[in-house]
């Protein structure tokens, strides 16, 4: 247990430190009562404004903030145990962004384009989200076990690739809505209702089933790594591929897998995008989630249970960064509380080198017993 808390401790005083220079930066460019204010209001905004709901009994302001939240919880979740699944093999996926891209385009076009019951529409939808992110994280795999070019110059490529095919051709150009009424419609034609994911609270909160699945494939991926021989072999192979081959493992097949299940779990946040909020593929995704699965994923150190804790608060103040704006704090500030803790988490060698310290003082003057 204490291992463990050594090895967490980092990421949360990353992660305190982070919300204490944003303050810092709010109280000196403004001043501190309106920080204070400002991080009440971001909490207000992710969990909901509780001091109303007791005051007008009005459910509606905790459903929705809670519901945007998990929306965004749910998205980076999912972009960060892409990531975090390929760091567990020795390989550093940066192409979640674009395999997510690919992921929400086929999920779009299933469900404009396909009519079934729901039962199966969304499923299908979701697979086919789920093959197209793995297909697009493949082409990096082969690359890598074929012809040695590092995964992190192909995943970089591929998403830039990806937003080329995508956003600035097939979304505006042959896979574009037919104009309908003389307006003229960005992106794919809108999902038929039978592809949407059913919203858990009805009009109360866009709170959908996208959460629920999120939290779902995180327990299953948790499973598969710690709980099965092949999650065991996969970080065999990251922690050190000549010893795992010299036992036996079939180092390359992993290296494939893994990278495969990456760019599954990225796609995968796409579909959720797309069948959950959007409803089509609008002309661009905007919101860069598969780049900040890499944050969420270090923060979080790579395990499912900490990229979900991880997920779940920057959810909470990515969805309350808008109210911020009520006291003219840009509503960015919680972007940069994920990017600073990403810094700071980056320098995981001087928090650790500060613990052992402390632990070495303490020891020094422990009265020894008689």
């Amino acid at each position: 247990m204490g291992e463990r808390w050594r090895s967490v401790l980092p990421s949360l005083l990353s992660v305190a430190l982070a919300l204490g220079v944003c303050w810092i930066a709010i109280a000196l460019t403004r001043d501190a009562e309106v920080a204070g204010e400002a991080y009440l209001q971001m909490l207000y905004g992710g969990l909901g404004q509780w001091p109303r709901y007791l005051e007008t009994g009005d459910v509606g302001t905790l459903t929705r903030p809670l519901g945007e939240a998990a929306i965004k919880a749910a998205l980076l979740l999912l972009t960060g145990l892409s990531v975090a699944v390929a760091f567990k093999a020795g390989l550093f996926n940066i192409g979640a962004q674009g395999q997510m891209l690919l992921g929400a385009l086929l999920a779009a076009l299933v469900g404009a384009h396909i009519s079934l019951p729901s039962a199966l529409h969304i499923p299908l939808a979701l697979l086919a989200a789920a093959l197209a992110g793995a297909v697009w994280a493949l082409i990096a795999a082969a690359l890598k076990l074929m012809r040695g070019v590092h995964e992190v110059i192909t995943t970089i490529m591929l998403n830039w690739v990806a937003v080329s095919l995508v956003d600035n051709w097939l979304a505006i150009g042959p896979l574009r809505a037919a104009v309908s009424g003389g307006h003229s419609i960005s992106g794919t034609a809108e999902i038929h209702p039978s592809a949407q994911l059913p919203r858990l609270l009805g009009d109360l909160s866009r709170l959908n089933l996208g959460f629920l699945l999120a939290l779902l494939v995180a327990l299953l991926v948790w499973v598969g790594l710690f709980r099965t021989r092949r999650g065991f072999e996969i970080r065999a192979s990251g922690l050190g591929a000549e010893a795992a081959r010299t036992a036996g493992i079939a180092v390359n097949r992993r290296t494939a897998e893994a990278m495969g299940l990456a760019g599954a779990l990225a796609g995968l946040a796409g579909a959720l995008l797309v069948l959950g909020t959007e409803f089509r593929y609008p002309g661009s995704l905007g919101a860069p989630y598969g780049f900040d699965g890499i944050a969420i994923a270090l923060i979080g150190n790579s395990h499912p249970v900490g990229v979900t804790l991880s997920a779940l608060f920057f959810g909470i103040l990515r969805a309350g960064g808008t109210r911020m704006q009520l006291l003219g704090v840009h509503k960015s500030f919680p972007e940069l509380i994920q990017g600073l803790s990403l810094l700071f988490v980056a320098g995981r060698l001087v928090w650790l080198t500060l613990l052992r310290k402390r632990r070495a003082v303490s020891a020094s003057t422990e009265v020894p017993r008689a």
